[in-house]
């Protein structure tokens, strides 16, 4: 199937596309904050540059799209038709960086949760995957802490 737009057109949407504060992430932050977390946001020293990071909890977040980061088994994923010369090596070179940066921040010692896309569109998933987040990052930080007690 061919383009839609033309290459003027179709530039000019792909340059609106935003990599950092997007709408996905913004509605991760204010939930965090309102339920009393503390982060920093895209730190450039910390391998992928995550999009949210809780030092005290030793966590990194990120909040990918379904489509940029190839969610496997994800509805709003499908491969291009058109233009696979560019779009496979695209978004499998993510995919694979996207492994690479959690495998390297996972050996700094790291907690890494990925939250994706189709996990915050519908209010009621939303809901629901928000407050699993609260309760890994809370788990994460009582497993870490009673690790630490037990080194003593």
């Amino acid at each position: 199937m061919a383009d839609v737009f033309s290459n003027e057109s179709r530039s000019y949407v792909m340059s609106q596309i935003k990599s950092k504060n997007t709408k996905l992430e913004q509605i991760v932050r204010k939930y965090l904050f309102s339920n009393g977390f503390r982060y920093r946001i895209n730190n450039k020293h910390i391998p992928g540059h995550p999009d949210i990071i809780l030092p005290k909890y030793n966590t990194v977040i990120f909040v990918n799209g379904c489509f940029w980061h190839m969610h496997e088994n994800c509805s709003i994923f499908s491969m291009p038709k058109s233009n696979q010369e560019y779009w496979v090596p695209k978004l499998t070179g993510n995919k694979n960086r996207d492994v690479k940066n959690i495998s390297r921040l996972k050996e700094m010692g790291w907690h890494v949760i990925v939250v994706w896309e189709c996990e915050l569109k519908k209010k009621i998933v939303r809901d629901e995957r928000l407050k699993m987040l609260v309760k890994e990052l809370n788990d994460n930080f009582y497993n870490d802490l009673i690790n630490r007690l037990d080194n003593l």
